[in-house]
């Protein structure tokens, strides 16, 4: 196969890892009921394991992405994918809140982080022009897995029960995950020193990368936030669990759609302005959540939340590589993702503490939209600066 050719291969197989390890994070909102039940406890506590295994995820992008740049994506998602089956299969045998933090949040926080970094970072220099268009291929396997996630383990619970499901997902995740990381490549780098773009050291000494990542501590503060408590705030309403569940794989859908059209527009307008206008969309759809009572206002939130999100996290590896180049991109994309992190442990835990202090989401809509168009202005700034590509392929 021709090597322009193979790059088509490594966008599926960057797909299908995503697709496998956010299947198995975003099923989180349908297991919500069942640790209620199981185990007594608050929705903050709740809350933390998903926040944890977010923030872990976030957090273990950087030494992933750094390990991928210098040995192959290849083999760190294989391991990824490992530890992806291994915490699900440990998880179902939990007998405690505290077990799930142990193995859910720090199994899936390793494995998502793994196999999304090294995958994500391994499509960028296959392509050019169309490299928006692949990357947002690439990731709409996020949306897909925030779809199928939810909904099969619904499923999977009804048929097995909420521990026969996750082990029913450790063995989904280890059969297409293992197939997909097996086919991953990076593309053939050029002769030592003829590399275009900057070292990771030589980026995080920019001005733009720091605004892009302060915008992404704050928009994952309320980012967050319904893919876990979307399903509880429609059942406190007075809709079934199944709703409630269906409104989370809503917000998948909406970012498939998302992250399949961005390319057109950004490529455009712009894509920094785009992801500009993408935070600003998620701000607006939070103060449409905050108003919402009705469950066809509920489904259009999370449409609309779901096609900005998906378009933005399309946006940002493209943003890395027209800003830096293709030396370190999957480094960089690992490091500002860390900002992911530190938003995500706090957004989703302190929504669940603020409810159960106040019987009401209110207060953690109103933070998130106010997150969401903070985030705005921060790469607004960017927009300002006028900043020209550091590097062109």
């Amino acid at each position: 196969m021709k090597a322009s050719a193979y790059g088509w291969v490594v966008v599926a197989a960057a797909f299908t890892l995503m697709f496998v390890g956010f299947a198995a994070a975003y099923s989180f909102a349908a297991f919500f009921a069942s640790f209620e039940a199981e185990f007594g406890a608050s929705r903050g506590d709740i809350a933390l394991v998903f926040s944890v295994a977010a923030f872990l995820w976030f957090l273990s992008g950087a030494p992933a992405g750094m390990v991928a740049d210098r040995y192959g994506a290849r083999r760190v998602a294989l391991v990824g994918v490992v530890g992806l089956a291994v915490a699900l299969w440990v998880a179902s045998r939990a007998q405690s809140l505290g077990m799930l933090y142990v193995t859910y949040s720090v199994g899936i926080g390793l494995g998502v982080g793994l196999t999304y970094v090294p995958s994500i970072g391994a499509v960028q220099p296959w392509f050019a022009a169309n490299r928006a268009f692949a990357s947002g291929l690439a990731v709409a396997g996020i949306g897909a897995g925030n779809v199928a996630g939810p909904l099969l383990a619904a499923w999977w619970i009804g048929l097995f029960g909420w521990r026969g499901a996750y082990a029913a997902l450790a063995l989904f995740v280890l059969v297409l995950g293992g197939v997909a990381a097996a086919v991953l490549r990076h593309k053939e780098k050029p002769l030592a020193g003829t590399v275009d773009g900057l070292t990771l050291a030589a980026a995080v000494r920019t001005k733009p990368f720091w605004l892009l990542f302060v915008s992404l501590v704050l928009s994952c503060i309320g980012l967050f936030v319904p893919m876990v408590h979307l399903g509880p705030y429609a059942m406190d309403l007075g809709y079934s669990e199944a709703q409630g569940v269906t409104l989370v794989s809503l917000i998948g859908l909406g970012s498939l759609v998302g992250r399949f059209t961005i390319g057109a527009p950004a490529d455009r307008i712009g894509r920094v302005p785009s992801l500009a206008a993408m935070y600003a969309g998620l701000g607006a759809m939070f103060l449409l959540w905050w108003a919402a009572q009705a469950y066809w206002l509920l489904a259009v939130f999370a449409v609309v939340f779901g096609a900005c999100y998906g378009a933005y996290v399309a946006l940002l590896p493209t943003i890395v590589m027209d800003l830096y180049g293709p030396r370190a991109v999957s480094g960089i994309i690992g490091c500002l993702y860390t900002g992911c992190g530190f938003g995500t442990l706090v957004g989703p835990w302190l929504a669940g503490v603020a409810f159960d202090a106040t019987g009401s989401y209110h207060l953690p809509i109103a933070a998130g939209a106010a997150c969401s168009f903070l985030a705005a202005a921060s790469v607004g700034m960017l927009i300002l600066e006028k900043t020209p590509r550091f590097y062109r392929g």
